[in-house]
């Protein structure tokens, strides 16, 4: 089949989850014969019009120009080019600013969309900007063929709320095996004497509570926290800058890195709330991370009795000093990867979508 994806940054990724999953799946599906054509920002680092296979449409997108606004001028400008070009199928990896273009979708395309998180939960957003994104999330349910949910939590909210059916496709890992400790003196850090963070720097992923609760505790070892200075970040950076133990070290997406620094973690803290399937924390226990999430629906069915979970600062505080939590180690990590080998490996995930997509082309 002829298959576009659209609603990322572009690949190969340099930004995100869903622009990890995009190259995963372009990939996989131009390896089993597709013709795959990705929507690349023509602000992407990667300007050349293939990648492994994977034909790579570059679009203008002003987001660099007048801001978030931009995004919604980026997906008007994938759509008009996709009218053109008679695909089989469009695959859209979340609506926020897709949605409202809906009527100019390609009517002969089958319409398959990734739902995302519950987006208008994220408390960074002002009360208006609510509004639209639940009017967005109705529009992308109405106008879409095949809805596809990233976690439970989100398939149940969809049937509950709009009486539709979705079908259910995590995001995807892949185990990693071979660390190599170099990485970890650009950090000025050696094994196991370290906590991290990768996030975005948002209110609705937590970083406050954990940071907050870690520098009440007595730990002496760092917390290296990974993600872009955003307003948000600024302020947490200026707050903490006392406690140098708290170092914010900007981003990271080099995936080797990441793997490395969360293998030799001594913990990791995910703090997400309102996504589905988050890719990182995937990740993180691929990676072998002895893993300290939000107590949330969509951690704890990816998680379950397999990590250590925390509400308030106050839990981080108590769970890092308290010297049992390493006694469950091993079982955790072996528990966590044998879920990554049967539930989440980007093999089954690739190809759960790939039969969908074929089962309901028109």
């Amino acid at each position: 089949m002829k298959i576009a994806i659209l609603g990322t940054r572009g690949i190969p990724n340099n930004h995100g989850g869903f622009e990890q999953f995009a190259e995963c799946f372009s990939v996989y599906m131009a390896e089993k014969g597709h013709s795959v054509f990705v929507y690349n920002s023509h602000n992407h680092p990667y300007k050349k019009s293939t990648f492994k296979g994977v034909n790579i449409i570059h679009c203008f997108d002003p987001e660099y120009k007048i801001g978030t606004a931009g995004q919604f001028f980026y997906d008007l400008n994938c759509i008009r080019d996709s009218r053109k070009r008679k695909f089989d199928a469009i695959l859209q990896l979340g609506y926020t600013s897709s949605s409202i273009w809906h009527r100019m979708l390609p009517k002969d395309s089958l319409i398959v969309t990734n739902m995302d998180g519950l987006e208008w939960k994220r408390s960074k957003y002002s009360t208006a900007t609510r509004k639209f994104l639940r009017y967005a999330e109705n529009l992308a349910i109405k106008s879409s063929d095949v809805l596809i949910s990233d976690s439970i939590g989100i398939k149940d909210y969809i049937r509950e709320t709009y009486l539709k059916e979705s079908t259910y496709i995590p995001y995807g890992a892949t185990i990693f095996s071979s660390p190599d400790k170099s990485v970890l003196v650009n950090y000025n850090v050696t094994e196991g004497n370290y906590d991290m963070i990768i996030a975005r720097l948002e209110p609705e992923n937590n970083i406050e509570t954990i940071v907050e609760g870690f520098s009440k505790s007595k730990v002496q070892t760092p917390i290296l926290i990974f993600g872009g200075l955003n307003d948000f970040g600024k302020k947490l950076q200026k707050k903490f800058a006392h406690d140098k133990r708290i170092r914010f070290v900007g981003p990271n997406y080099n995936q080797e890195d990441l793997n490395n620094l969360r293998y030799y973690s001594r913990y990791y803290f995910h703090g997400h709330s309102v996504g589905g399937t988050n890719p990182s924390l995937l990740e993180a226990m691929a990676s072998s991370s002895l893993i300290i999430a939000h107590n949330n629906i969509f951690n704890r069915s990816i998680l379950l009795e397999d990590a250590f979970y925390f509400k308030a600062s106050a839990d981080i505080t108590s769970l890092l000093e308290d010297n049992t939590c390493n006694q469950h180690r091993d079982k955790f990590i072996a528990k966590n990867a044998e879920k990554i080998e049967k539930r989440f490996s980007w093999e089954s995930v690739n190809a759960s979508y790939e039969k969908l997509i074929l089962t309901n082309i028109k």
